[in-house]
Formats: structure tokens, C-alpha cells, sequence
């Protein structure tokens, strides 16, 4: 599905290069809930920036669903972000002037691709996501949570190949970063979708299939998910305080 290889990023300040990405290369399978940890600094952001192509890198591959996107365009890479790429973002980015409905049918709307099948499958997103009570309010009227599980959808309106989520419980409690989870959860198993996640929160982390840390720009380790979601994210912390030195 998602394959990055050798992934290379640095920022130049004046004379002095700063290397952010050293080399990343990983996997993503179809159907897989993939997180990426680590401090900040570590490039979990760039690398997301990068896979979307939405900043420049200077050497490596990036290949979504058998198609090279780090050689396309900036046409054909329009085309991908909003066909093949669905977006969840930390600050939700909905639109105040829309409904949640109209929200959801953005990507649709961008296209000029809103068809009453189109309708339909915003109709079954609001369901899986359970915000069908909500569709015809706008955004200043729901909670977080709510706004979250609406940008989860809006993200899946296209089906894409990869929904691309930084930092989505970033600015919500601990219940309303559960309830975001879930619609992850759901969307991997009644949905089939491939979630990549960049996110600092380790019991968020912990609902992944496995996690990929950062340090330095570099993969420090790959921690896979246990059969106990308490001990995977007890294995999470117990990794990031020994990257950190805190552990000897």
C-alpha cells in the first residue's frame, strides 16, 4: 500500500544544515493502523509533510498504491491528495460556513462530484461515526469530539487509500480522544481503511497495530501491538523513557 524508502529531508540556515529525516524507510500494509512517536524534533511531522508530498525532500521514493507520487506533478499531485489521501488534522479544519453534512461531501464538492450516491455514503459515514443527529448543525454548534469524528469522515468521503492523521486527539480530553479512536477503530474495521497516525499520546498510540519511533530523525524501534492493549501501551512509554536516557 504505502512503501517509503530511504526518505531524506534536511533544512538549510545559512551555512548551517539541519538533517530532519535521515534515511526513513518503511511499510504500510492495506487495512493497517499504523502510529508514529517519538520527541518533538524527532521528524514525525516532516515525514508526514513529506508522504503527502506536501513539502519537498531530497533523496528517497514514495510509492502509495503502486503509483511513484514523489515524481508526479503538482496537478496530478491535487489529484491524489484529494482522491487518494484523506487528511484528519489536530485543529479539525472544518468549515464554519458548512454544515457537518456538508463538511463530510467537501472532497465531493471540490471535485464538482456530488451525486446522490455520494449523499448516501455520507449518510452511512454519519452512521458508523454515530453523528447522524448532527448533520445539519454547523461546527460552532458540536464538541470536539464531535468535530473530530466529522473530519474522520469528511477524510473517508473518498475512499481513500490512506487516511494521513497528525496529531487528532491533540486538542481533546480524554473522552473525547477516546471516542476519536474509536471512529479509527471503526473505520479500519468496517471501512477497511489504512490509518498512518503521527501522535505524542501514547494510550492513543496504543489502539494501533504497531508503532513506529522517531528519534533523531531516524527509526529507533518498531513496537508491535500485544494481545493486552495495557501492556502495549506500557511497552510504548517503557521505550520512550529509555530512548530518553530516563531508563539505564
Amino acid at each position: 500500500m504505502l512503501y517509503v524508502n530511504n526518505l531524506k529531508k534536511a533544512y538549510k540556515n545559512g551555512k548551517t544544515t539541519c538533517e530532519v529525516l535521515k534515511g526513513i524507510s518503511l511499510s504500510v500494509a492495506k487495512g493497517e493502523f499504523v502510529g508514529v512517536m517519538g520527541p518533538s524534533g524527532s521528524g514525525k511531522t516532516t515525514l508526514l509533510n513529506c508522504i503527502s508530498c506536501y513539502i519537498p525532500f531530497e533523496e528517497g521514493e514514495i510509492t502509495l498504491g503502486g503509483e511513484d507520487i514523489s515524481r508526479l506533478s503538482e496537478a496530478d499531485l491535487a489529484l491524489v491528495r484529494n482522491q487518494k489521501l484523506g487528511f484528519v488534522f489536530q485543529d479539525f479544519l472544518l468549515l464554519d460556513g458548512l454544515t457537518v453534512g456538508e463538511n463530510i461531501l467537501l472532497p465531493r464538492i471540490i471535485s464538482g462530484n456530488v451525486d446522490q450516491e455520494m449523499e448516501k455514503r455520507a449518510d452511512k459515514l454519519c452512521e458508523v461515526f454515530g453523528i447522524g443527529s448532527i448533520m445539519n448543525k454547523y461546527p460552532a454548534e458540536i464538541s470536539g469530539g464531535e468535530k473530530q469524528r466529522t473530519a474522520v469522515a469528511r477524510a473517508l468521503m473518498n475512499e481513500p487509500l490512506l487516511i494521513l492523521a497528525d496529531e487528532p486527539t491533540g486538542n481533546l480530553d480524554s473522552k473525547s480522544s477516546r471516542t476519536v479512536i474509536s471512529s479509527f477503530e471503526e473505520a479500519q474495521k468496517n471501512l477497511d481503511a489504512t490509518i498512518f497516525m503521527v501522535t505524542h499520546d501514547s494510550f492513543a498510540a496504543s489502539f494501533c497495530d504497531r508503532v513506529i519511533i522517531l528519534k533523531d530523525g531516524a527509526i529507533y524501534r518498531v513496537v508491535q501491538k500485544s494481545d493486552n492493549r495495557s501492556a502495549f501501551q506500557d511497552g510504548l512509554l517503557k521505550v520512550i523513557k529509555e530512548m530518553s536516557g530516563d531508563l539505564l
